[in-house]
């Protein structure tokens, strides 16, 4: 059998699925969100100060983030999840959050004197921001890992990676709501590095655990 009539194959096979692999992703996200957020109120929770810090730029600008972030990681995992489909315009996408990101470092630095950058990016929840970020994406990262062999992607490993960015997103999410530190020199460095050993960790899963 040739290459392109095995992959054609393979897609059938997963839009023949008793529920299609689209609904499916929407209920995997719903049930990775639930667990997400068992661990995030059974351990740290939200800040005490969150309503007024609703109204600080700096604090809902890292929902901004993590949101575009997740959403463009789902939009590619459910591209490299099913044979066949385009992920040209979905891989585009994940481009949004970097930019974002540096966009609002940029602006830090211009708005913070310099002798203020090293306390901005330390913080002080550095610790607590690279442990708990994988804690709370664990589980979700469990789930998209199980959904990917519930699929048939032909890159396991770099689709793996995309579950760990797509966990990452979803745990940031939820761990923004405790974070004191709002800065996007904080973000930038501390977020990435937690997020960045999620994706890791997908792509090992990806790489032992989604085979066909």
């Amino acid at each position: 059998m040739r290459t392109e009539d095995l992959i054609k194959a393979l897609d059938a096979d997963a839009r023949d699925e008793a529920m299609p692999m689209g609904r499916a992703w929407w209920l995997a996200v719903g049930v990775a969100m639930a667990i997400a957020a068992m661990v995030f109120f059974a351990t740290i929770g939200p800040r005490p100060d969150i309503m007024p810090a609703m109204h600080t730029m700096r604090f809902m600008s890292k929902f901004v983030f993590t949101l575009t972030l997740a959403a463009s990681a789902f939009a590619l995992i459910r591209a490299l999840s099913m044979p066949g489909a385009s992920t040209r315009r979905a891989t585009a996408s994940m481009i949004a959050a970097p930019l974002l990101v540096v966009l609002a470092v940029v602006l830090e630095l211009f708005v913070v004197p310099e002798a203020d950058w090293g306390k901005r990016l330390i913080g002080s929840n550095m610790m607590i921001c690279m442990s708990f970020i994988p804690l709370i994406g664990i589980g979700p990262l469990a789930i998209f890992l199980g959904m990917l062999r519930y699929g048939a992607p032909t890159r396991p490993v770099l689709a793996g990676a995309v579950a760990g960015l797509l966990a990452g997103g979803l745990a940031a999410t939820f761990y923004a709501a405790h974070c004191f530190d709002d800065s996007p020199l904080f973000v930038a460095t501390w977020y990435t590095v937690a997020i960045a050993f999620l994706t890791a960790l997908g792509a090992l899963g990806g790489r032992f655990f989604v085979r066909w």
